[in-house]
């Protein structure tokens, strides 16, 4: 049996998430090797040799190094094609190509106005960093008009890209979790067809398994 491949990066990263879902969903073995960037360990020499910008995640599976969460999750999905979730990233030209469309959807429309808030609404209050109200609002109006998209796709197929839950809707999942506990939520409740697509996307074990991950343990009892 070949060796678990290597994720490198702190469970509550975004990007990590994202990779731990796709081998989840692709029943590939995998070994997370937490970064403490708090300590700067993303930016050390040894780690620079397998993210050359200092971030996370990065990944290596045998003699294959790569960077950037969405390249990995296509490369975990084409590598291992038949395995787990066959259809996660398409089965032809065209399905990959609708896949593919909103992926990037997902990384130019969504990511951008999400990451933001993301940060500004979780991480800034746990970082004691003061939260920006003015970029707050702006990103709420630029997610809100995103979410009119999606909304108005979902009304149309029951996933983003088609009938199946894909690679395309997977790649959500990480900054909508973290927005669904805040105020921000909002904007995915109120609008009828996003509402019910998270509710099934969010409920995949793929995915409460990657939560599981993200929990501190419990305290052991004496």
């Amino acid at each position: 049996m070949a060796a678990p491949v290597k994720v490198y990066g702190p469970a509550f990263s975004t990007a990590v998430a994202r990779v731990m879902v796709t081998l989840l969903e692709k029943d590939v073995p995998f070994q997370l090797l937490p970064v403490n960037m708090a300590k700067g360990e993303h930016k050390k020499p040894d780690y620079l040799k397998i993210q050359p910008f200092g971030q996370v995640p990065a990944f290596q599976d045998e003699g294959v190094t790569i960077f950037e969460s969405r390249a990995i999750s296509r490369y975990v999905c084409d590598k291992y094609a038949n395995q787990g979730n066959k259809g996660l990233f398409g089965t032809n030209p065209l399905e990959k190509a609708s896949i593919d469309q909103w992926l990037e959807a997902e990384g130019q429309n969504f990511n951008p106005p999400s990451s933001i808030l993301v940060f500004q609404l979780t991480f800034a209050p746990r970082m004691k960093i003061k939260q920006d109200e003015n970029l707050i609002r702006k990103n709420e109006a630029k997610l809100a008009s995103v979410l009119d998209v999606y909304d108005k796709r979902l009304n149309e197929s029951r996933y983003l890209a088609g009938d199946d839950f894909t690679l395309a809707d997977l790649s959500h999942l990480p900054n909508a979790h973290y927005l669904n506990g805040t105020d921000v939520g909002e904007l995915f409740r109120s609008r009828k067809n996003v509402e019910r697509w998270w509710g099934e996307v969010s409920s995949r074990d793929s995915w409460k398994k990657v939560l599981e991950m993200q929990s501190p343990p419990a305290p052991r009892k004496v």
